[in-house]
């Protein structure tokens, strides 16, 4: 049997941009996919600290160094460039199988602390 568990999460990053009109995702700033161990096409929780929405989504691969937090498609219609939001990947463990999560903290303009 396996068990869905916290593998790592992106903690209160800021939505720099929301893109109703390009095929649906996150994009997230390498830079901190890296620091989260969350690769490109990953499924994520996206959780806004603002308003109280979760959804899932995938992630693509943003310009390293940039910041950049940007809801695409409909789950642009979920959020507000400014929003603080949370995005969590699992892992699927044995009942036996232990993981220490990566939690990757940002500032206000989604730079690493």
């Amino acid at each position: 049997m396996l068990l869905e568990f916290l593998y790592s999460k992106i903690h209160r990053a800021t939505v720099t941009d929301a893109n109703l009109n390009y095929v649906g995702s996150i994009t997230v700033d390498e830079t901190l996919m890296k620091a989260a161990k969350i690769k490109e096409g990953q499924k994520v929780d996206i959780l806004d600290v603002n308003n109280g929405e979760r959804f899932q989504t995938y992630v693509i691969k943003g310009e390293a160094n940039s910041g950049c937090i940007c809801l695409n498609g409909a789950a642009a219609r979920k959020v507000q460039k400014g929003d603080k939001v949370i995005i969590v990947a699992y892992a699927y463990l044995t009942p036996d199988e232990t993981i220490v999560p990566t939690v990757v903290m940002v500032d206000e303009n989604n730079r690493i602390i």
